[in-house]
């Protein structure tokens, strides 16, 4: 490392210079052109090595070093594969899950129809969003800036006890509604849908989006549903396509604000900090969280992206 510093160079390079040195001696250190030492393609070779890539991603520099070196007879460093890797235009990065099944017709239609009640909803009517969310009692390593020379760790938590919240979203006057319950249910649909209802006295309609969950489709719930003067009107969303709800949004702020670097020794400790977050740091910093928490919705289209197989 320290012959590294003072030729400002890679650890990886100086290993490899030594790797050369041992193998053949001070004259293998005597080529100007650093390429000899190690693989070195074609321009016709990396522009087929680009396709091929391209169609077969690989998850390690070690992978890609072995496909030349079978295809092309050429040996490559792990620091050669990764500068070469970034030349032809790769970066290392993880893949994200698409909800494969979500139709981009519907999610269009559900944005059109969203936008028009928006447009046209009377002063008397009020949108929310609903979605439960399970807060699992363990730590959440997360990125964060820390000494250079020390390696940070998080006390793991053994057990599994979890909460489980029901809950509804205003955008515009933030205001929230919760239930906790032992399990996420028909019973707790209905408790939230009441809690839901009360909060809002002065409202002829009350809009609540929510997503397809059978207890949202529960056969005990329409006898209350259809009930005279009810002031719930149910709209689910399209299958598949959680991005459309803005309380899901919700929940990555909260395990920013709560889980994320924090351990919580005792379960009570932890049920206890993620509803404070509800109660108090939700309400205070609404300003702060609305510009995350939008109902800024977008289209996901599969063939924007690339799928991998």
């Amino acid at each position: 490392m320290r012959v590294a510093d003072a030729l400002f160079l890679d650890t990886g390079t100086v290993r490899t210079w030594r790797r050369s040195y041992e193998a053949d001696g001070i004259s293998s250190l005597e080529i100007s052109d650093y390429s000899k030492r190690e693989g070195h393609l074609s321009f016709e070779q990396e522009a087929e090595l680009q396709v091929h890539l391209s169609a077969h991603p690989m998850r390690t520099s070690g992978e890609v070093r072995a496909y030349i070196e079978q295809t092309y007879g050429q040996r490559y460093s792990h620091p050669g594969a990764i500068k070469l890797m970034t030349r032809l235009g790769f970066v290392y990065k993880k893949p994200k899950l698409l909800p494969l099944q979500a139709s981009p017709q519907a999610q269009e239609n559900f944005i059109a129809d969203y936008e028009e009640l928006c447009t046209e909803l009377p002063a008397d009517e009020a949108i929310v969003f609903v979605d439960a969310v399970h807060p699992e009692h363990q730590s959440r390593p997360a990125y964060g800036w820390f000494p250079k020379h020390c390696q940070p760790v998080i006390a793991a938590n053994s057990g599994r006890k979890r909460m489980n919240i029901h809950a509804a979203l205003n955008l515009e006057t933030f205001q929230f509604q919760y239930v906790e319950a032992l399990k996420i249910n028909a019973e707790s649909t209905l408790g939230l849908l009441k809690k839901i209802e009360t909060a809002y006295p002065n409202k002829r309609h009350i809009h609540v989006f929510l997503d397809n969950a059978r207890y949202h489709h529960a056969r005990m719930l329409k006898p209350w549903l259809g009930a005279p003067n009810r002031r719930i009107k149910l709209h689910f969303l399209p299958a598949y396509a959680p991005h459309l709800n803005p309380i899901e949004r919700l929940w990555g702020v909260m395990h920013k604000h709560v889980t994320h670097n924090k351990h919580y020794a005792k379960f009570n400790d932890f049920a206890a900090a993620i509803l404070a977050f509800f109660h108090k740091t939700l309400p205070d910093k609404w300003p702060q969280f609305r510009n995350t928490i939008t109902d800024n919705f977008r289209v996901i289209k599969n063939e924007k992206h690339m799928l991998i197989q």
